[in-house]
C-alpha cells in the first residue's frame, strides 16, 4: 500500500448550483464565505441563533434561508457541502462527526485537521478562478493567490485566450484616470496588456505606454494625419481601420471616456461600422484631482452638491451651452474643467450673477502626477493668479468653501 500524506489535499471545483449547502454559525467566517456560495447558486441553509448585520442582510434579501437556532443532529441530512463555524466547540465536533458519517464534505473554521475539506485561498479575474492550497499555511496561500490574481489583472502574468478572435477585431474605450498610472482601473490595465494597437490621448497616463510589449503599435492621437478629416473623424477612422484588420485596439483616454472625452462619438462611429466596442469607465479628474490636492468636493455642513462644468468656451461665446447665471446661484462646489484660458471671464461672470467675489478657488495643475501643484485664490483674484503663476493645462479648478476644508489636515 502506498504511503499517503495527511496534509495533502485533492483540489476539485464543486458545482453547487441548486444543491443544498448547510452553514452552521452566522459570524465573521460565514460573512466571508457566504457570498461565494451564493454566487455559485447554492441552496444555502444557515443555522445560527444570531448573525452579523451583513449576514442578516443576505437572509433578508432571500439569498439564504436562516433558521435562528443552534445546530442539532440531522441538520446535515441531504447536504452536499457544509461550513461548520459556530462558536461552540462541542457543536462543531458533533457536526463534523455527522458530516463524516453522512459522507458530506465539510470545512471547519476552528480545526482544519478535523475537517474533511479545506477552503483554498480563492480569487477571480476575467472569468478565471484561482484557488491556492499550501497545506497548513493559509497566509502563504493568500499571498500566492494575491500574486497570481494581481498578475492576471495587470497583465504581468499573461494567460492568452485560445479562441478565435472576431474577424472585425475589437475596440476598448478605456478611461485611463487623471494621470497617475496607478489610478487606471484593473480592467483597463488588463486590456492594455492584451492590446495590439493603442491609440492614446495626450492626457492619458503616458507612463503605462512604456510597459507595453515591443510588438504593440502605439499611436499618438494628436499626431494622426488629419488630411481632409476633422481630428475626431480621423481618430474614428483609425479605430475602425485597425479593428477591421482583426486587431485588439485600445483607445486610451484621460479620466473617463464619457466625461468631456468624446467617447460616445467614438462608440457611435464604431457601432455604425459593426465594430464590437467595450467601454471601461475611468476615475474622473473631476473628483480625483481635487481629492489628491486635499479638497473634498462635498463636505457635511459645507456643500451638499458639486457641479462639473466645461469652460473650454468663454461665457459670452454663443457656442456655450452653460447657463452661467444658474450656475452662479448654486451654493455647492463648482468644478471647472478645460477652463484655464477662460478662468478670468468665468470668475467675472459668476460674480456678476451673484457668487461672492471672496469665494475660495483652488487651481490644481497636473493633478495626481509628480508635477502636481496647487494655487489658491478667490473669484476676485483667480484670473490674475493663474497668469502670474504660469498655470497651463491640464488643470482642474475648484470653486467653493470646500477649498479651505482640508487645510492643515496633512493629507
Amino acid at each position: 500500500m502506498a504511503e499517503h500524506n495527511e496534509s495533502a489535499a485533492y483540489p476539485v471545483g464543486l458545482r453547487l448550483a441548486g444543491r443544498r449547502v448547510v452553514v452552521l454559525g452566522g459570524g465573521q467566517v460565514a460573512q466571508r464565505r457566504l457570498p461565494a456560495l451564493i454566487a455559485a447558486g447554492a441552496d444555502v441553509l444557515l443555522i445560527s441563533p444570531s448573525a452579523t448585520p451583513s449576514v442578516e442582510a443576505m437572509a433578508a434579501a432571500g439569498e439564504v434561508r436562516w433558521e435562528r437556532r443552534r445546530y442539532a443532529d440531522g441538520d446535515l441530512d441531504g447536504a452536499w457541502y457544509a461550513l461548520i463555524s459556530t462558536d461552540d466547540p462541542e457543536a462543531n465536533r458533533a457536526a463534523s462527526a455527522e458530516a463524516e458519517s453522512r459522507r458530506v464534505w465539510a470545512v471547519r473554521s476552528d480545526d482544519a485537521e478535523a475537517a474533511t475539506a479545506w477552503t483554498p485561498a480563492t480569487g477571480r479575474s476575467e472569468g478565471v478562478t484561482v484557488a491556492v492550497l499550501t497545506g497548513r499555511d493559509p497566509r502563504r496561500s493568500a499571498a500566492v493567490r494575491d500574486a497570481v490574481v494581481e498578475g492576471l489583472r495587470d497583465g504581468s502574468l499573461t494567460a492568452p485566450h485560445f479562441r478565435a478572435r472576431p474577424a472585425a477585431g475589437h475596440v476598448a474605450l478605456v478611461g485611463g484616470g487623471p494621470g497617475d498610472p496607478d489610478l487606471i482601473t484593473v480592467r483597463g490595465r488588463r486590456l492594455l496588456a492584451q492590446a495590439d494597437v493603442v491609440i492614446a490621448d495626450r492626457l492619458g497616463p503616458r507612463d503605462l505606454l512604456d510597459e507595453l510589449p515591443p510588438h504593440v503599435e502605439v499611436i499618438d492621437a494628436a499626431k494622426i494625419p488629419y488630411g481632409r478629416f476633422m481630428a475626431q473623424e480621423a481618430i474614428n477612422n483609425a479605430l475602425i481601420e485597425h479593428a477591421r484588420a482583426g486587431k485588439a485596439v485600445v483607445r486610451l483616454k484621460g479620466g473617463d471616456p464619457y466625461v468631456f472625452g468624446r467617447g460616445m462619438e467614438e462608440a457611435q462611429a464604431l457601432a455604425e461600422h459593426g465594430i464590437p466596442c467595450t467601454v471601461v469607465p475611468g476615475i474622473s479628474s473631476t473628483i480625483s484631482v481635487p481629492g489628491a490636492a486635499g479638497i473634498p468636493v462635498t463636505h457635511r455642513g459645507v456643500a451638499h452638491e458639486f457641479t462639473v462644468v466645461s469652460g473650454h468656451v468663454a461665457p459670452d461665446d454663443p457656442r456655450s451651452l452653460v447657463d452661467w447665471e444658474a450656475v452662479a446661484r448654486l451654493r455647492g462646489t463648482l468644478v471647472l474643467l478645460m477652463s484655464v484660458e477662460n478662468i478670468g471671464a468665468i470668475a467675472e461672470t459668476l460674480v456678476r450673477h451673484g457668487r461672492s467675489a471672496a469665494t475660495p478657488v483652488a487651481v490644481v495643475q497636473e493633478g495626481t502626477t509628480a508635477a502636481q501643484r496647487r494655487v489658491d485664490a478667490t473669484l476676485a483674484t483667480v484670473g490674475e493668479r493663474v497668469k502670474a503663476e504660469g498655470i497651463r493645462p491640464p488643470a482642474v479648478i475648484v470653486v467653493g468653501d470646500v477649498v479651505t476644508v482640508g487645510t492643515g489636515t496633512g493629507c
